[in-house]
């Protein structure tokens, strides 16, 4: 029986660790081509090798998709290697958490810059192959799927800019999903709640210490956790929307 991707196209931002890796290595799995997109050409490159030696295909793209010029040569890269675009995932993301009178100008500029500035210039990039995808491709339908977090909904003290941009990504997801509806162009947000990633070693003295106690404290989710609801979002039926998934550790009331 065929993958249920078999014959898409999927790009991956945020791909060269955590939630991003975790997702490209499991639509690989679906039969999807990967795009991976982030940085880290090493990490890319290690993670390429991996679809590949799985029977796998992958295309690596350095890019800082803080830069629109970079976020829409990603897309372009994607078209003349594969020839299609079907599912994005914008997954690439930065928390710095801090009291806000204690943030710099700085703090805030880069998790405006990578959460929703980056988000928006590649959704922008893709949106017109993604249109063709659903009205031409094999499934006749294509996906987006904007990764925010249980901070997109609840407002949490130290977390205010970071509430921000994920809020922000929340309420985008949303009017977006309705302009593009009718074009079987799916739009989706994924709420992940403690996840074990990278995400977590950006913080530094009190504030590292008080998320280590609460990562101490319950069984948190993995990378696959939120890449196995990707993978399920993205494989529903043509008919089937999921606008907005909540993911969050079983013992967190």
């Amino acid at each position: 029986m065929a993958s249920k991707l078999e014959g898409c196209v999927a790009l991956v931002t945020g791909a060269s660790s955590g939630i991003g890796e975790a997702t490209a290595k499991l639509l690989a799995q679906q039969g999807a081509k990967l795009v991976l997109v982030a940085r880290r050409e090493e990490r890319l490159n290690q993670l390429a090798n991996e679809i590949r030696d799985s029977g796998g295909e992958a295309l690596v793209f350095v890019a800082d998709i803080t830069d629109s010029s970079q976020a829409q040569a990603a897309v372009k890269a994607t078209i003349e290697h594969f020839s299609q675009l079907d599912i994005l995932v914008n997954n690439a993301g930065v928390m710095i958490v801090n009291p806000v009178d204690e943030q710099t100008i700085e703090d805030w500029e880069r998790m405006i810059d990578l959460n929703q500035k980056g988000l928006l210039y590649m959704t922008q990039a893709a949106l017109p192959y993604l249109k063709q995808a659903a009205e031409h491709g094999q499934r006749r339908v294509s996906d987006i799927v904007n990764i925010s977090s249980l901070a997109g909904r609840v407002s949490i003290p130290k977390f205010a800019v970071y509430n921000m941009t994920k809020f922000g990504v929340n309420g985008f997801s949303e009017a977006l999903r309705q302009e593009l509806a009718p074009l079987h162009v799916r739009v989706g947000v994924l709420e992940p709640g403690a996840v074990r990633t990278e995400l977590n070693d950006h913080h530094v003295g009190a504030v590292k210490e008080a998320m280590d106690a609460v990562f101490a404290s319950v069984e948190v989710l993995e990378a696959e956790d939120i890449a196995d609801g990707i993978v399920y979002m993205t494989t529903r039926p043509r008919h089937v929307t999921i606008r907005e998934l909540f993911i969050q550790p079983s013992e967190k009331s």
